[in-house]
């Protein structure tokens, strides 16, 4: 494989697909899922309805994605909000992922998620909550309450259990502010197995290589949080950083790009594809555009199907016979045990 060294280019990133390089001699994504008989990528079903509800954020994580921050001003409005529920109303879904930036920080969440509990008693709420949001002003929190009151699913990034790896990816202070945030979430049910409060973690590595085994670390980490600090949760997410934003970035300037493109590359494993997250997720941007991962709306790759491409024109029917849009960073969610949004897929 030649150089994959990267002239970055930001506004290139909006119709990314890793060509803004130079120098690539690798198989594009497409011609691997093309060997393997998944080109084109299509849809096995809409299970899963994913909305972001806004870039603002009260961290600056060094490997988010979403580039989301305080300073963020995007925000999903109430019409835009109702547009979903209309959608809701109208389909099966089993789950609604509520993401961010921090979905908390949306004026309208707290309305949003009592609205979806009144369609469907039965649906799994998923919010992806910092932690740290809980306790950075006095109306969240209340936060906690609010999630067990609503049976709503707590998934939680936590880098590691230890402070100083989790501030160096997170911040300064988010490790104690994470525990205390955690010890209120457990202190109303969640992470107790009987309870049926769910409270998940997420792990993403702090640098250029993949996630360890999502069994292992899951064990490690419910007995160094549980003896260090009492802490329960049910489940650990492993998740591989995709080289797209602030990883990109950190990439190109500690000179990693080549080389964790190459891992990503050579790691590529077959049944990971076949569980890819956006076969049966839908992804709605902050302004109602659609998209068939959270990735791909970071870059702005909307879903490929002409009659639905906003909630204002959902359409179904036409969104479950779409190609999937395919890129080199989705090497991303294939590659060794796989990734999603809910971790390990292979």
């Amino acid at each position: 494989m030649k150089s994959l060294k990267a002239q970055h280019n930001p506004i290139a990133e909006s119709s990314y697909e890793l060509e803004i390089l130079n120098g690539i001699e690798l198989t594009s994504f497409r011609e691997k899922m093309d060997q393997i008989g998944l080109f084109p990528l299509k849809p096995v079903d809409l299970k899963i309805f994913q909305i972001n509800m806004g870039k603002m954020c009260n961290q600056v994580c060094k490997h988010c994605h979403v580039d989301a921050g305080p300073d963020r001003k995007e925000i999903m409005t109430r019409e835009t909000l109702e547009y979903c529920l209309d959608i809701i109303r109208q389909n099966s879904f089993h789950t609604v992922d509520l993401t961010g930036g921090a979905p908390e920080m949306n004026p309208n969440f707290r309305w949003f998620v009592e609205s979806v509990r009144k369609i469907d008693p039965n649906c799994t709420i998923i919010v992806r909550c910092n932690l740290t949001i809980i306790l950075a002003n006095p109306k969240f929190h209340d936060l906690p309450d609010f999630f067990k009151n609503n049976k709503v699913e707590v998934v939680s990034s936590l880098p590691y259990f230890t402070a100083m790896k989790t501030d160096s990816q997170r911040g300064e202070g988010v490790f104690e502010k994470s525990i205390k945030a955690l010890k209120m979430l457990n202190e109303v049910g969640y992470g107790d197995a009987s309870s049926g409060l769910i409270l998940n973690l997420v792990y993403n590595p702090s640098g250029a290589f993949l996630p360890a085994s999502q069994g292992e670390l899951e064990v490690e980490f419910k007995k160094k949080l549980r003896d260090r600090c009492g802490i329960v949760f049910n489940s650990l997410f492993t998740i591989t950083n995709l080289p797209i934003s602030r990883f990109l970035e950190y990439l190109i300037r500690s000179e990693n790009f080549d080389a964790y493109m190459e891992k990503l590359v050579d790691s590529f494993n077959p049944s990971a594809a076949m569980g890819v997250m956006c076969r049966d997720t839908i992804s709605v941007g902050w302004d109602g555009y659609l998209y068939d991962c959270d990735f791909n709306q970071m870059l702005d790759l909307k879903v490929d199907s002409v009659n639905s491409v906003h909630v204002k024109d959902w359409n179904g029917k036409a969104l479950a016979q779409r190609n999937i849009v395919l890129g080199n960073h989705c090497y991303g969610c294939t590659a060794g045990a796989g990734s999603s949004c809910g971790g390990a897929t292979a």
